[in-house]
């Protein structure tokens, strides 16, 4: 559901919560994470391993205490090498770039062909982050130039705008998972569009089994991409009535969440990390409540 940031603040119980650092997972092996011997955690944080920290900082705030357990990660796409020799030999209007993980990708390859001169639109503030060092150092060769109204790809390809002569060319770095609603949208309103499908994601192989059982506990579950909530969706696939809350980052995630038949979703109606977190504390105030209605036994 979406909601609105004007919301009471979201005090825990007294007695139920108190301060503990964040559930940090300690790595025994790659793609395998353990818990360490805490409390029962409010919420499940599931970006890819070190991507974690704004959002954990952020919830510590409201003294919410998170279990990191990263559920993707992030490796090659069948694109990567070919955008470094695109950007030498081609020249284009915009380079579109839609999440922060095609920005450093992007940049890699970007760097690697020279820095040539590039003019970008981007969605999203941890998008655009991404490039901030860049295009403000005095090399002026990266131009931020456009990001939507409204932080979504959809709406991006429906207002980039478009420049005087008869073709307008975009480079379109994207995930190999991505959908192709950009690019049509683009060459529908005329533009030319070059995607390369520079990276993509696979979910974490192997969760300890305690490490799960305390995430299913967790009354919410917080999830930046489709990605991630199939991924969540396939660990938990054996758990009897799994029914909790998943706090999504944007309208992306929650559609594909409804799409999975989930009933208990949350976020905020304009993407970004501080409507992420006001999706979580309603998630919290939600299962507060009906915590204290449930008839006790």
């Amino acid at each position: 559901m979406a909601f609105s940031s004007s919301l009471p603040p979201f005090f825990p119980p007294s007695g139920t919560f108190r301060a503990h650092p964040a559930r940090r997972l300690r790595a025994d092996a790659p793609g395998r994470f353990v818990a360490s011997c805490l409390p029962p955690p409010d919420v499940v944080v599931t970006r890819e391993q070190g991507k974690n920290a704004r959002l954990i900082s952020a919830l510590e705030k409201h003294n919410v205490h998170p279990l990191e357990l990263p559920l993707i990660k992030h490796v090659e796409g069948p694109d990567t090498d070919r955008l470094s020799d695109v950007l030498r030999n081609d020249k284009f209007d915009w380079i579109i770039v839609t999440s922060p993980e095609a920005a450093a990708v992007f940049l890699q390859g970007w760097k690697v062909a020279g820095s040539p001169k590039v003019r970008v639109a981007v969605v999203g503030e941890g998008t655009a982050r991404v490039f901030h060092e860049v295009s403000e150092s005095d090399d002026q060769s990266l131009e931020l130039a456009f990001s939507p109204s409204k932080a979504l790809g959809r709406v991006l390809a429906s207002e980039l705008p478009r420049s005087n002569g008869n073709s307008c060319k975009v480079l379109y770095p994207a995930s190999a998972k991505a959908g192709h609603e950009i690019e049509d949208v683009l060459s529908e309103r005329g533009f030319d569009v070059t995607r390369l499908n520079t990276y993509t994601t696979v979910p974490v192989e192997d969760v300890d089994p305690l490490t799960l059982n305390l995430a299913i506990s967790a009354p919410v579950v917080a999830v930046a991409s489709p990605s991630a909530l199939r991924a969540w969706l396939n660990l938990i696939s054996k758990s009897d009535n799994w029914n909790n809350s998943v706090a999504c980052i944007g309208e992306t995630t929650a559609s594909a969440a409804k799409k999975q038949g989930l009933k208990s979703i949350y976020y905020p109606t304009t993407p970004g990390l501080e409507g992420w977190v006001e999706s979580i504390l309603e998630a919290l105030r939600v299962h507060r409540t009906a915590s204290k209605e449930a008839p006790k036994r």
